[in-house]
């Protein structure tokens, strides 16, 4: 009995085909005519030792040339599928740092392809006919904005920190209060930057109170630069004191000390009509006459990825100057997106509208709730293996942003017993394209704030193939 079984896999191996027996054959061909040649031997090779162990462990083994075909071509597909994809995002963060932070409009992205599928003026100044700066571009609309002398875009935030400090203060003192020396996103930690920039931190004050006089005791002959950090993702609450920017700006005059604010998550808007009074506008930390100041473009801003500095012209026309601005300068593409952003800027009340982000963060609770019911008339529709209902809930902005701030918003809930709420969960993390939700109290979470219009019926399809 155990000499016919072998015989019987030894038959099963023999009849498996060569590489070269299912590249000539035509489903073959068509294959290497709609992928990679490359994909497609890993394919074929995976495919046929895929087949191979079935047969040894004593699986039946179906190698039929449509079933080969198709296993062979789902691993093939996988392959050649690009790893960064769209995907739906349910979990009611609005800046997501995991899912690509803030999205951007049709406006901005058609920008970018008009310019990015035909050579454009980056480097070149038309009216002169002869090399520019990229920089420029931007510049005029940015201080049209924010009321700066000048202005600069680099590759993210942590850059645009680490390029100023390293060009105003390099070797030398920077006075920065201990209760703002924070961390970011990835254990990215403000001294950090500043030990990589060459300036030397000089802290001052306690971790919840720092004075003016904590400032001023501590300014000396090395002494280059003030800095204070915005606290865009994190409080100290109870016993707190911090020396305001006009306080340090007036400090700084005193004594022709140049004194910075990183703000992090810089807005561009006055959120205190929406109830937000603890995220300052760039306007107005520009207006404090504060010597630069530092944000992100793809948080509040709600653009493409970049750090932002703006202030007094000498100071960005000597950070311009530094060798290392070439290494984080940002592309064509990023400047399109930026400047189609910046853009829209020019009307507010545009703004809010037409910016993704600004629109998910400000939007009025009732449209959440009638995108959550619309969610759950089409489930209700579609499935009747689980229970579906829609109740009030508190999204987040993410990405660092207004910190411990609940936006109130409406979910879709769904209970089943078909499966767990955690084989859901993974099931529709992992299909395409995937769907990234909540999970409370034993029920899967549909945050309408996130999900587009036109993510609705892919998301309904996905859940109702799954309990279906």
């Amino acid at each position: 009995m155990v000499e016919n079984y072998m015989n019987e896999k030894q038959e099963l191996l023999s009849r498996l085909p060569s590489v070269d027996e299912i590249l000539k054959s035509t489903p073959g061909a068509q294959l290497l005519r709609t992928y990679p040649r490359r994909f497609v031997l890993q394919g074929v090779r995976q495919g046929i030792d895929q087949k191979r162990k079935e047969i040894l462990a004593g699986r039946s083994a179906d190698f039929s040339e449509e079933v080969l075909t198709a296993d062979i071509e789902n691993i093939i597909a996988c392959l050649s599928a690009f790893s960064l994809k769209p995907l739906i995002n349910a979990t009611g963060v609005v800046i997501h740092t995991n899912l690509g932070r803030s999205t951007l409009s049709d406006r901005v992205l058609e920008n970018i392809r008009r310019v990015s599928e035909s050579y454009s003026n980056l480097e070149y100044d038309i009216e002169q006919g002869k090399r520019g700066k990229r920089y420029t571009h931007i510049k005029r609309i940015l201080r049209e904005i924010t009321g700066a002398e000048d202005a600069l875009v680099v590759n993210n935030n942590a850059a645009a920190v680490l390029l100023s400090l390293n060009t105003l203060s390099k070797g030398k003192e920077v006075i920065v209060s201990r209760g703002e020396l924070v961390e970011i996103g990835g254990s990215f930690r403000i001294p950090d930057v500043m030990v990589s920039s060459g300036a030397i931190l000089r802290e001052v004050g306690t971790t919840n109170k720092t004075h003016l006089y904590d400032y001023e005791n501590a300014i000396n002959e090395h002494t280059s630069l003030i800095l204070k950090i915005h606290k865009a993702n994190f409080r100290i609450v109870g016993f707190t004191d911090e020396v305001s920017i006009e306080e340090l700006v007036s400090l700084g005059s005193k004594h022709g000390i140049p004194v910075m604010h990183d703000l992090g998550s810089g807005c561009l808007i006055d959120l205190k009509p929406y109830g937000i009074h603890d995220e300052p506008s760039v306007q107005e930390i520009v207006a404090t006459g504060v010597d630069l100041t530092t944000f992100s473009g793809d948080k509040l801003l709600g653009g493409p990825q970049g750090g932002l500095i703006v202030g007094k012209k000498a100071h960005i026309e000597k950070i311009q100057k530094n060798p290392i601005t070439r290494a984080v300068r940002i592309d064509k593409l990023t400047l399109a997106g930026f400047e189609a952003t910046l853009m829209e800027y020019l009307d507010e009340e545009k703004a809010i509208t037409s910016i993704p982000t600004l629109r998910m963060l400000l939007q009025k609770p009732e449209g959440i709730r009638a995108r959550a019911n619309s969610i759950a008339r089409r489930l209700k529709k579609e499935t009747h293996n689980a229970h579906i209902s829609v109740m009030a809930d508190t999204s987040r902005a993410g990405g660092g942003a207004l910190p411990e701030r609940d936006l109130p918003t409406f979910v879709t809930v769904i209970k089943t017993d078909v499966i767990s709420v955690n084989e859901l969960e993974e099931r529709l993390r992992k299909g395409a394209p995937p769907v990234i939700t909540r999970i409370k109290e034993d029920s899967l979470i549909l945050d309408a704030r996130t999900i587009r219009d036109q993510d609705i019926p892919v998301l309904v399809q996905r859940i109702t193939s799954i309990l279906s």
